[in-house]
Formats: C-alpha cells, sequence, structure tokens
C-alpha cells in the first residue's frame, strides 16, 4: 500500500481571546499550510474540517466556512471530534486513491462558547446531567486522585509536569502567551488556585481559541511536494465507555488499545526505545503521566520517574502540549503539527536533537474517553 505523507501544515497563533473572527483564522490556517508546501487551492480535492456543533452555537457549522476553508468545488466533509480523528478521515480518504491531497483544518472559539456548558450533554442524562455534580471539570479531580491513590503518586510529581510543559511552553511563539512560564516552580503550580481537587490551576491545560491546519498526499506525489515529507507509518484509536463509574479512571485503557494498534502497524516493538520524542493531547497534566505508562513508556505508577525533558531519554511535549493551550478540535492537530517540526527540524527553540520517530495523539471526551494515536517518521 501507497504510504502517505503530511506535506504541509500550518498553526494560528493562541489566544485566550482573538481579537479576529474566526473566519479569518481558518483562512490563515488554510493558506498558510498550502503555502508552506508551495501549493495552490486548486490542487486541493478534499477538506475535512473539525468543528463541532454545541462549541459554535449552530448547527451544521461546517456549512459556513467551506470557502475559507478551502472546500469551494472541492469534496467537503466533517468532524465532530478532534482534529487528530479528522487527520484519520483525511488519511482515509488518500488511501481510497480518489484524492491527491487532503487539507485537514480544526479549531474553535471557546471564547465565544459556553463550552463547559455544552460539555454537560456528554454526561448520563438521567441523573448526572440534572445535577451537574459531574462534569468535566470534577471529572478531571476523580482521574487524578484516582490515579494517586492507586500507584501512589503525588501531588508534587504531578506539579513537575506543569513545571516542564509551562517552561516548554514559553520556548515556543505560537502557544498562549498565558500559558508560558519560563520561571515557574513546584510550589507555584500547587498553590495557584483549586479547580477540581486535587487539580489545581496550572494543572490544567488553558481554553483558547485556535485553528490548524495540515495537508496528506499519497507517496508519489507527496515527494513532488516537498523534498521533506512526513510519514504516517502506524495510527490507533479506542474509546471507552462513556460513564464513569464504569471505568478504572487510574489508567487509561483506551489509550493502551490504541498504542498497540498504531506500534503494530508501525511496526514498533519497543516503543520506549524506538520513540524519539512524544506530542500527547492532555487535559491535566496527570494525564501525561497516565498516557505514558498506556504506552508503555512507562512501567505503571512510574511515569513520574520519566525523563521527559528536551535534552531527557524520551521528550514528552517539548511545545509545552496542551498545557501550553488548548484550542477544542484544533489541540491533537496541533500535537501532529509539532511532532512534524520535530521531525523536519523545524521546531525552532525547542528542537529534540536527531528526531526520527514521534508519535503526537489526540482526545476526546470525559477523563479522556477516547484517543487517537499516530506514529511518524521522517526522512525520504
Amino acid at each position: 500500500m501507497e504510504k502517505v505523507g503530511i506535506v504541509g501544515y500550518y498553526q494560528v497563533q493562541l489566544y485566550s481571546n482573538a481579537n479576529y473572527g474566526r473566519y479569518e483564522m481558518i483562512f490563515e490556517a488554510v493558506r498558510g499550510a498550502l503555502d508552506n508546501a508551495g501549493l495552490k487551492k486548486k490542487d486541493v480535492t478534499t477538506v475535512i474540517s473539525c468543528t463541532n456543533d454545541y462549541y459554535d452555537g449552530r448547527t451544521i457549522s461546517n456549512a459556513f466556512p467551506v470557502e475559507v476553508g478551502g472546500a469551494y468545488l472541492a469534496d467537503e466533509s466533517k468532524v465532530e471530534m478532534d482534529g487528530a480523528h479528522a487527520a484519520l478521515y483525511g488519511l482515509m480518504r488518500i488511501l481510497s486513491g480518489n484524492h491527491k491531497l487532503a487539507v485537514i483544518w480544526g479549531g474553535s472559539t471557546p471564547s465565544c462558547c459556553p463550552y463547559h456548558s455544552a460539555r454537560l450533554f456528554e454526561t448520563d442524562p438521567t441523573w448526572e446531567r440534572p445535577n451537574a455534580f459531574v462534569n468535566d471539570i470534577t471529572a478531571g479531580g476523580f482521574q487524578m486522585r484516582a490515579y494517586m491513590e492507586k500507584y501512589g503518586v503525588s501531588t508534587e510529581d504531578i506539579a513537575k509536569v506543569a513545571v516542564n510543559n509551562r517552561k516548554n511552553a514559553a520556548k515556543n511563539p505560537l502557544s498562549l502567551k498565558e500559558a508560558q512560564y519560563p520561571n515557574l516552580t513546584t510550589k507555584e503550580v500547587l498553590e495557584s488556585g483549586n479547580y477540581a481537587d486535587p487539580v489545581t490551576e496550572l494543572m490544567v491545560s488553558p481554553l483558547c481559541d485556535g485553528v490548524a491546519a495540515i495537508l496528506l498526499a499519497p507517496e508519489k506525489q507527496a515527494l513532488k511536494i516537498t523534498d521533506k515529507p512526513v510519514w504516517i507509518t502506524g495510527v490507533g484509536y479506542n474509546q471507552e465507555t462513556y460513564y464513569l463509574g464504569d471505568r478504572d479512571l487510574s489508567t487509561s485503557k483506551s489509550m493502551e488499545s490504541a498504542g498497540k494498534m498504531a506500534f503494530k502497524a508501525a511496526g514498533i516493538k519497543n516503543p520506549k526505545d524506538e520513540i524519539d520524542v512524544a506530542e500527547l493531547s492532555e487535559a491535566f497534566a496527570h494525564e501525561e503521566l497516565i498516557f505514558s505508562e498506556a504506552l508503555g513508556l512507562a512501567e505503571k505508577g512510574q511515569g513520574a520517574k520519566l525523563s521527559y525533558e528536551i535534552n531527557g531519554d524520551l521528550p514528552i511535549n517539548p511545545s509545552g502540549g496542551a498545557l501550553g493551550g488548548n484550542p477544542p478540535c484544533a489541540t491533537g492537530l496541533i500535537r501532529i503539527i509539532e511532532a512534524v517540526k520535530q521531525l523536519r527540524g523545524e521546531a525552532n527553540g525547542y528542537q529534540v536533537k536527531d528526531a526520527k520517530k514521534a508519535i503526537a495523539s489526540g482526545q476526546i471526551g470525559m477523563c479522556a474517553q477516547n484517543n487517537i494515536i499516530y506514529v511518524l517518521e521522517g526522512g525520504n
């Protein structure tokens, strides 16, 4: 089967409250990705957007950004999950043999919508939703507490993840400015205010406005477009039950299954030794540890002992990850872009040395109910 490569990308600067329109952001992202690859609008054969009707406050929300998203007179469809899921849809369209260039873009402007209220619709409608005791905020506290109690992990261990990622975000010019903390300390994270005990404010991926886009092409086409394609060599995805009471929140079964699927496709037998850099889409700092363990990058309960700094044994989220900015529907797509930057040697200021293989993930749902992960490789 012909390989599929990522041949272009672009991410709009993240803002807590963007001072320009959403459609302008979408246009900037798609136009930027085409310019990055030296292509024109006429080269596009299919466009996959990632938006959410609840977040956008309107039904059939993909009908409105057709033109600015590059889909005028082109095949067009939509995913209401994360941009990383939209990339899977685009990958399938390329593999079908019917398309030579797929644009995948995703993003939203939560500054304009009641994001947390919308997410109440993810909960059980008979008990959880009317009472609103269980929601995406409190669920983060349940998850962190379950992980800490099962493995004896301390709040200080998890605070160190927040310190590392927010320091990394300070090196990334596209991250959310309010998320950049070059001199952050563990003490400051622990005292940053209660979000949902034991989660503190600086352990949370901050909501922000943003849009990102990538371009996919089949192998022959990709090699004509760029001498630095990044190949998708494996992808895995899985979903757990939505009811939190039926899940073991101390781990991530969906990420574990997704990782096995992706690694098998990519021929990876020992991810800890074979992966050079990881961009994991974490809604909270503790999820980075849970995901690392689910993927076999660390033993269960030992994720905090991982050397995940940029110059460590296995750098995780050198861009700052989602703790550097979390624009719904774009966060996982940005993780893919950041992995591509590393493999192409374009992560200026936070480049991991000699990165050849990377993983990037996206998630949706309470406590990362659904996970999707990609194995990416650089070189021709």
